[in-house]
Order: C-alpha cells, then sequence, then structure tokens
C-alpha cells in the first residue's frame, strides 16, 4: 500500500475493512454449508402453503401442501434397515431431517375409513378413499424428485402424525421443518405410475373395542428381514414400486410393525386393474386363533380376483374391490358374526353402490359420491368427520381431493396432475 493510500485510509479503517471482510467471508463460507447440508430441507419448507383455513365450530382443521424436495434420506433409511418401532423411527428422522435441532412425536390415530377400486366406461382405473377421524390440521405432500430409481408421489399426511397441535395452526420455522417428516407418514397416496395405496384400521386382538382400545398392533419378529412401519410401508411402496405384485414383493421381504399401538390392514391398486388387501393374520397352524399375538402373525393377501368374490359379482362385472375396518381374509371364520365386523354397514353399502353397476362409476365425480355417501357426518349421523376424501386415477395419473365432506363447496375441492406438477382448485 502506498504512502498515499495509507494517509487517505487510516490504521482504524484498514483493521476496520479487514474485520468486515472476514465477518463477509465467514458468513459467505457458512451460508454455503447451510446449503449444502439444509438445501432440500430449505426449498422444502419455502415450499409450505397454507391452501384452506380452519374451522373450528364444524370441527375442521387447516389444510396444507408441501413439495418435498430431494430424497428425504428414505434409502440411507431402507440401507439401514428401516425401523421396528415409532421410537426408531423418530430417532432416524430426528438424526437426519432435523440434524437433531428439533425433537419429533408421532401422534396417534382411529384410521375408521374406507375404499373401493373400480372402473370407468373409458377403462380409467380409479382408487377412492375417505380418511375418517376427527378435527386435524392435513398436508398434501407431493414428493417431486426423490432421485433414481424411485418415482415421485401424491400423498395425504395427518400432521398429528408428526406431532403439530390439532388445534393450533402450523407456524413458525421449527414447526413446519418438522412438518418434513411428513414424507414419512402417508395415510394414502399414489404415485407416477398409477399405483396407489391406503392404511385402515383392523380391530385385532379378542379384547378390542370400537374405541380402538385393547387391539393388538402387529409385530413381527421374522429373523433375517428388515424392518417398517405401517406408513414407511407406504412410503416405500409410494417410491419404489410400480405394480401391486412389485409392491407385495417388497412387502414380503420386511417385517411389519404397525404404529400408534393398533392395527392395521391396508390396499394397493395399480392400473393394470389389480388390486390387494394386506392382512396380517395367525398362520394356518396357528395355535392361538384369538390373534392376540402379534408376533406370530403373517402376511396374507387377498386379490380381487380371488375366488372369494366369486358370488358377489356376475361373469361380466368388473374385478372391483373394497374395504373397511374388518378382517377380509376369511372373515367367516375370524368373526362369530357380522355386528363383530366393524364397518360391515359401510362395506355391505359401498358393495351395493358398486355392484349395482359391475364395477363401474361414470367418472371420478360418481366415485366421490360413494365416498360421501359414507362419509363420517353422513354415515349414521356419527361423530368425527372424514378428514379428506380422495379418488386417484390411476390410468390419467390424476388425482380429486376434497376436504372435511365438503363436498357441495368448489373451494374445498383440489386436483392434481402428474402431467403438469400442478395442485390447483378443481375446475379453477
Amino acid at each position: 500500500m502506498s504512502e498515499t493510500t495509507k494517509k487517505k485510509f487510516p490504521l482504524w479503517a484498514r483493521i476496520l475493512c479487514i474485520v468486515l471482510a472476514a465477518i463477509i467471508a465467514i458468513f459467505a463460507v457458512l451460508g454455503i454449508t447451510i446449503a449444502c447440508v439444509w438445501g432440500n430441507e430449505i426449498a422444502t419448507v419455502s415450499s409450505f402453503t397454507h391452501l384452506r383455513e380452519r374451522n373450528d365450530e364444524n370441527d375442521e382443521g387447516s389444510v396444507y401442501s408441501m413439495h418435498v424436495k430431494g430424497g428425504f434420506y428414505l434409502d440411507k433409511f431402507r440401507e439401514q434397515g428401516g425401523a421396528s418401532s415409532d421410537t426408531e423411527l423418530i430417532g432416524f428422522i430426528t438424526q437426519n431431517i432435523t440434524k437433531g435441532l428439533i425433537d419429533v412425536s408421532i401422534g396417534e390415530s382411529d384410521v375408521n375409513c374406507s375404499a373401493f377400486m373400480a372402473k370407468t366406461p373409458t377403462d380409467d382405473i380409479l382408487f377412492a378413499r375417505n380418511y375418517d377421524f376427527d378435527k386435524t390440521n392435513v398436508c398434501i405432500t407431493i414428493c417431486d424428485n426423490p432421485g433414481e430409481g424411485r418415482y415421485k408421489s401424491f400423498s395425504t399426511v395427518d400432521l398429528n402424525y408428526v406431532g403439530m397441535d390439532v388445534d393450533e395452526d402450523v407456524e413458525g420455522l421449527m414447526n413446519k421443518i418438522t412438518c418434513i417428516a411428513a414424507a414419512y407418514a402417508p395415510l394414502d397416496g399414489v404415485n407416477e405410475k398409477g399405483l396407489s395405496c391406503g392404511i385402515f384400521m383392523s380391530y385385532q386382538g379378542e379384547d378390542y373395542s370400537l374405541n380402538g382400545s385393547g387391539t393388538v398392533a402387529t409385530d413381527q419378529k421374522q429373523e433375517g428381514k428388515d424392518n417398517f412401519t405401517s406408513t414407511t410401508m407406504q412410503r416405500m411402496i409410494l417410491d419404489y414400486c410400480a405394480t401391486v405384485d412389485e409392491a407385495v414383493e417388497l412387502i414380503q421381504s420386511y417385517n411389519l410393525h404397525d404404529s400408534a399401538k393398533s392395527s392395521f390392514h391396508y390396499m394397493i391398486a395399480d392400473a393394470t386393474g389389480k388390486s390387494a388387501i394386506l392382512e396380517w393374520l395367525p398362520a394356518e397352524n396357528a395355535t392361538d386363533k384369538t390373534d392376540n399375538d402379534g408376533t406370530a402373525r403373517v402376511l396374507k393377501v387377498t386379490y380381487n380376483t380371488d375366488a372369494m368374490y366369486d358370488g358377489l359379482r356376475s361373469a361380466g362385472d368388473f374385478k372391483y374391490q373394497w374395504i373397511t375396518n374388518f378382517i377380509v381374509n376369511d372373515h367367516e371364520n375370524y368373526y362369530e358374526s357380522n355386528d363383530e365386523k366393524f364397518g360391515w354397514d359401510r362395506y355391505q353399502h359401498i358393495y351395493n353402490r358398486l355392484s349395482a353397476k359391475g364395477g363401474m362409476v361414470e367418472d371420478m365425480d360418481d366415485a366421490m359420491s360413494i365416498l360421501s355417501d359414507v362419509g363420517r357426518r353422513t354415515w349414521n349421523g356419527g361423530g368425527g368427520v372424514t378428514v379428506h376424501s380422495v379418488v386417484y386415477n390411476l390410468t390419467e395419473k390424476t388425482v380429486l381431493w376434497i376436504a372435511n365432506e365438503n363436498y357441495d363447496d368448489p373451494t374445498a375441492f383440489y386436483e392434481y396432475s402428474f402431467e403438469t406438477g400442478e395442485l390447483k382448485l378443481h375446475n379453477a
């Protein structure tokens, strides 16, 4: 530095410039580090959007949407052998997604729901589902770019599952970061290949009651198998499978550990028109026919083409399938009477609607009308609410979604298309 420059910039000014340059450099390095470590998380949180306001007078929570960027460490989760409990899953999420800075919890839910698979006159395959519960906040969770060997997906998550207060809106940066864990908790969903899935309570165990207490969770412990919980099983189906057969093959290679101390069964369907109900039941040679040992259960698959449906369909009927909240596989031997089958009345109503037209529905709106028939507010004046109803078009790869049984409110309907990647108000 020349003498002239030194005179223009005294020592204190030069020192200040050096300090400022050092601070700027530190912040630049810090910014680069944050972008590298938290880049996908930042982009995901930035996409978190409040779609629909809560209505506490009608017991309706808020509706959000979120575009999950990146692979959210699912490949790593699979490589480590999954998780055999909610506690293990929370530990993985906390370590990887929130980087140990934010605690995550998993709530409980009574998933008293209905679903069916049907076909339209134009041969579109539809999978329709109701999520029956109480007031809660939900998030439409879209995984845009999960990575090589995985599929884009659309799913719905009850944010109670990731610890969000059902009586409060999701606000604040920390809560929104926590909601990234929603990727691990889909209640139902569909991927870009047209494979869909859903979870439903099954009320297993001799001492079950209709409020869910006394149920025995599936807790398999077969040697040599990795593990997954209820919702992580669905997440892996959506990300890694294109057909029902691929999904069943994947599921058979894992031990299932049902979440939230409840028992569940599941339904999957694909764009070919194949569907299946997945249930974990005592083996054929089991001594405990009361199904009170969740560790001894084995997977039993009931396909829509199975002979058990032959007496319910005529030769020309489409091979439709439907589900509520009782065991379907060998149900005549599992229960002493229909009175023990939770959701039997809804099951019969859905069957009556579908069988009247051979498993055909006119379109997605017609399928939604069947869901509206058995919505929680409508059906027998039951308490609670159907938090969301959704129809997945597995052929066209589109979605029709509605919040809180507002079937007459156009502002409650949303649609999504994998082709455009756009979530918008229906017919907007």
